[in-house]
């Protein structure tokens, strides 16, 4: 019923937005854009992957039976359709001395493995927009993801686990003055989130009561676009100790990036790199782990394991383009010793040591229609974990994806 009733929603939203459209450009309301897609995905092996394998990260590692074989050297195939987007653009009139806009955008991707198909909800903002400086509020890519400077795979991971991939609510505040821009946002989590004891969720960083902050500084000219940014949270992974004692311990870390942008006449390159400390939430390998326990209270101490990532990625052509992606990342472990990797020890895939992938891809532009197909090849080397989080007698499995995709704009 509640399904019925979202999608009798914004079918009258899409009418509304269809009947302003004829109204002059000067009036105030919503208009919609978006796309149909519909991916075809073959895979050589095993994923670990969202959503009945459409959101690829990396191969899954080996495992063996009785009679040595891998079982997870397995081909599987698949065609979804569930990236299919909604978004609606809305003007109003002025307010506080400054031009207002907003933006909503869902698409059908659901927000579990069992939500495949499900109304999802992607951006939802407002944006006051003065002469030097906006305010935007709501839910929005993280800063660490950069719009104007991040692949353009035909595959919905858009690089991730090498690319920062996170859609957060926040707060964020811009500068502009002549070439430079500096971002600042205070930022919480919803569907991308921290890991720890109880799990993934949202409550590492609100029993906090500190939101994740961000500083960025960016140069654009009419060809180039440079940027570095910080970032830093801080996580309560325990409010209560196993002694049964109040917790006050958390776990801080930090992260950075560097980014740069290049408009030649006929190609696009852009490059990035990024050190980040406890970068689960952005789909990025690592965590934080136990590095001492209190013998009376039960209190814990934490430590973050860091990773290094680069990527690349090459573009050219408009009616039939090609690209090509490139990136590598580096598990760099902790800073000290952990108790207990096996069980005091939170990451995403803390048995990689490190891992790349290569992904040409060719894409055919005819109107409002899109043909496209890539071909991604995604290697990690899987090991032991070591106390410091690194990982020894690593060897490499790799997976062979080709993807063809078909897109409707509207």
């Amino acid at each position: 019923m509640i399904r019925r009733i979202t999608v009798a929603f914004v079918i009258s939203l899409m009418l509304t937005g269809l009947l302003r459209a004829d109204e002059k450009e000067s009036s105030f309301g919503i208009r919609f854009s978006g796309f149909v897609k519909a991916d075809g995905i073959w895979d050589t092996r095993q994923t670990v992957a969202a959503r009945e394998g459409h959101f690829l990260l990396y191969p899954a590692g080996p495992k063996k039976d009785q009679n040595g074989d891998d079982i997870n050297a397995k081909v599987n195939f698949n065609i979804l359709a569930i990236q299919t987007r909604l978004k609606g653009s809305i003007t109003g009139p002025d307010a506080f001395g400054a031009k207002t806009s907003g933006l909503i955008e869902a698409a059908f991707f659901g927000t579990t493995e069992g939500d495949v198909n499900g109304f999802r909800l992607r951006h939802a903002i407002l944006t006051l927009a003065w002469k030097q400086s906006s305010l935007m509020i709501g839910q929005f890519w993280h800063p660490m993801f950069v719009t104007s400077c991040f692949p353009g795979t035909v595959s919905f991971n858009t690089g991730a686990p090498f690319q920062p991939f996170s859609r957060n609510p926040q707060i964020r505040w811009t500068y502009k003055s002549g070439n430079a821009r500096l971002l600042a946002a205070a930022i919480a989590q919803r569907d991308f989130m921290s890991t720890g004891p109880q799990g993934a969720g949202t409550m590492y960083l609100r029993n906090s009561a500190i939101p994740n902050m961000h500083l960025q500084l960016q140069w654009e000219s009419e060809k180039t676009i440079l940027g570095i940014g910080g970032d830093w949270k801080t996580l309560t992974p325990r409010i209560e100790t196993s002694a049964g004692y109040k917790s006050t311990s958390t776990v801080s870390s930090l992260a950075a990036l560097a980014f740069a942008r290049f408009n030649f006449p006929t190609f696009v390159c852009k490059l990035e790199g990024v050190y980040g400390q406890n970068m689960y939430d952005h789909l990025m390998l690592g965590g934080y782990g136990v590095e001492s326990i209190a013998a009376n209270t039960g209190m814990e101490t934490y430590s973050p394991s860091s990773v290094f990532s680069a990527w690349t990625d090459i573009e050219t052509g408009k009616e039939f383009g090609f690209g090509l992606f490139a990136g590598v990342t580096q598990n760099l472990g902790t800073d000290s010793d952990l108790l207990d990797v096996q069980n005091g020890y939170w990451a995403r895939a803390g048995n990689i040591d490190m891992m790349y992938r290569v992904a040409p891809r060719l894409i055919w532009n005819s109107a409002k229609t899109r043909f496209a197909v890539e071909t991604e090849y995604t290697a990690a080397s899987y090991g032991s974990i070591e106390s410091n989080a690194k990982v020894k007698d690593a060897e490499f499995v790799g997976n062979f994806r080709l993807l063809l995709a078909a897109y409707y704009f509207f």
